[in-house]
């Protein structure tokens, strides 16, 4: 974006929207993006929450939200958005609301709704150009559940139903998103909240499907202390393996270029998920392949083709 109202941490909201005393755990990255969002978005916001980590915010009776919240199946969230979406429509036109009291609809997913079990009602959702932000929190497993393995975990993460390591790949949902040609997506992590910013900012500003994919550092799956966390998530965009960047009228551009490029190893070898790569012995053989697919990811945007 060229013009921003988010030029320095200054900038950022100072209110701060969502309750405390939640049983999240400690340190949370998908806590600390979703606070963040919620703080640029505002109150007049419904989150439409699929079953997963974040449902654990609200233990009835209460909610943490000041605003609206409504609880789906994991595979819902989007089919769930459609009908408030609707019904906002309809109360709008039938003068029951007055437009000012309209909500932004936000359908809030782990990586396990967003690329798995909810991705064909999503895929739908985009078709039908449903005007909803999907916000994704994603800690690369099952986190509610034990952290089993996802469609977004990475390669040779150890996790509890891989406990020699993940022997697949990571889905890229951002590609699966830009391939429908929605109206805006994104990739953020709560460890750099001016780009975070930027984009909420850039996607509110837009009607229609909009993506907003953010890595979500997770102490207890990934085996690491809670106060690390931002650590963490500076590693992962510093190493090039969460790279930061947006889809928007049909071009993908990166909003952070790692340079110079920290080796992915420094972001691996602080999290107890990848020690099996570091001990008893070094496993060359994996952390040079899982380099090699990162470099050649950066090879490929500076050679000026779109990821």
């Amino acid at each position: 974006m060229t013009e921003t109202a988010f030029k320095r941490l200054k900038d950022l909201p100072s209110e701060r929207l969502l309750g405390t005393g939640t049983p999240m755990c400690a340190g949370c990255g998908g806590l600390e993006a979703l606070r963040q969002v919620y703080d640029l978005m505002g109150g007049k916001t419904v989150f439409v929450n699929a079953a997963g980590c974040m449902t654990l915010l609200s233990v009835y009776p209460f909610t943490p939200f000041r605003g609206s919240w409504l609880y789906t199946a994991m595979a819902c969230a989007p089919a769930a958005s459609q009908g408030v979406r609707d019904a906002l429509d309809i109360l709008i036109e039938k003068r029951r609301i007055p437009p000012e009291e309209d909500l932004a609809v936000v359908s809030l997913t782990g990586d396990g709704a967003a690329y798995g079990m909810g991705l064909s009602a999503t895929s739908s959702a985009i078709e039908r150009g449903l005007d909803f932000l999907y916000l994704v929190y994603d800690n690369e497993g099952y986190g509610n559940t034990g952290q089993q393995a996802s469609e977004a975990t990475p390669h040779a993460a150890r996790t509890a139903t891989s406990l020699r390591g993940f022997a697949g790949r990571k889905k890229d949902l951002f590609a699966i998103w830009a391939a429908h040609r929605p109206a805006y997506a994104a990739t953020v992590i709560g460890a750099e909240p001016l780009d975070l910013a930027r984009k909420i900012e850039r996607a509110t500003s837009l009607k229609g499907p909009r993506l907003v994919l953010a890595l979500a550092p997770c102490p207890t799956g990934w085996e690491f202390e809670p106060q690390e966390t931002v650590e963490i998530g500076k590693l992962a965009v510093k190493t090039g393996v969460w790279p930061l960047k947006e889809y928007v009228d049909g071009r993908v551009v990166h909003t952070k270029l790692p340079h110079p490029r920290l080796p992915v190893e420094e972001y691996l070898k602080r999290q107890g998920r990848f020690r099996h790569l570091f001990e008893p012995a070094r496993n060359e053989a994996l952390l040079a392949g899982i380099q090699a697919r990162v470099d050649a990811y950066w090879a490929g945007v500076e050679a000026g083709a779109e990821r």
